[in-house]
């Protein structure tokens, strides 16, 4: 049986990561694990350089009430660590997920990745996490991390969740948006939804055939498909397709750039994922 991991962190979208995963759950007919990470900024409280600042005696009988604050701020994290999961399982119990499970870790959220998603169909994580609930224009400090990290399809979680009757690939001809098509034409996560293709740049033959190839794929997959080939930059022309034909789930290819090109050009999949107010889920 395949698992979802769920990462959740307390933020306001840890809710919606659940939905999301009991959603998916449900169609794939899988478990979940959910899990939450203790990182060293949550444990840590020596962050201060005391070297000549103060005198031997006090520098220590600093540094030993920091190490006792450490202790305790560890088993504060701990304890409300197990709250999390343990909640988090039972609101995916009650959802009708067959099978959950609370994961505790310490330590860096990529390593939790590396050790999970072997024997994970897929990750869910929300768009933004405790630090950046209220702030709009940026993303989560570990989403990028996990998705470009990640060699499974990632559902980046928006605040709230509404089960989907329809979804759209961004379809752009590229490794990672044909591996998206071929999972969803094989796959069990969105048959009966309705599908959307747009792809972005001029209508010539190449494109036209590509797009026809996929939309022709997806129908003997048993989708009703529509689709949509303009010339024009793709993140105007994907934001306002989603809003015009009431999108509820988007599909993508993510950082198809290295992260240093991305610096200099800009990443579609860091906009679309920041703009938009729907799910998108990730292929690498």
């Amino acid at each position: 049986m395949g698992r979802i991991i769920a990462f959740i962190d307390g933020s306001v979208y840890s809710d919606s990561v659940l939905d999301h995963a009991a959603w998916a759950a449900k169609r794939l007919d899988v478990g979940v694990d959910v899990v939450h990470v203790i990182g060293r900024r949550d444990i840590s409280t020596t962050t201060f350089d005391l070297s000549g600042s103060l005198m031997l005696g006090a520098r220590t009988n600093l540094l030993n009430e920091l190490a006792e604050l450490d202790a305790q701020k560890a088993r504060l994290a701990k304890e409300r660590g197990r709250v999390l999961v343990d909640s988090a399982v039972a609101r995916l119990k009650e959802a009708g997920v067959k099978e959950a499970h609370a994961r505790l870790r310490r330590g860096d959220i990529l390593d939790a990745v590396q050790d999970l998603e072997p024997d994970a169909d897929l990750i869910v994580i929300g768009k933004r996490g405790e630090a950046a609930d209220f702030a709009k224009l940026h993303l989560g400090s570990n989403l990028e991390r996990v998705a470009r990290a990640s060699t499974k399809p990632v559902i980046v979680a928006s605040r709230g969740f509404q089960p989907p009757e329809r979804f759209m690939i961004a379809f752009d001809g590229g490794v990672s948006a044909t591996k998206a098509v071929a999972h969803i034409a094989q796959g069990k996560l969105f048959p009966g939804l309705e599908c959307h293709i747009v792809m972005a740049g001029k209508d010539t033959e190449d494109n036209r055939g590509k797009l026809d190839a996929t939309r022709l794929q997806l129908a003997n997959a048993g989708y009703k498909v529509a689709t949509k080939l303009a010339d024009v930059e793709p993140e105007a022309l994907i934001a306002d397709y989603v809003i015009d034909n009431a999108i509820q789930f988007l599909v993508m290819g993510a950082y198809g750039h290295s992260r240093i090109r991305t610096l200099i050009i800009g990443s579609t999949t860091t906009e679309m994922i920041r703009s938009v107010t729907i799910p998108v889920l990730l292929f690498r």
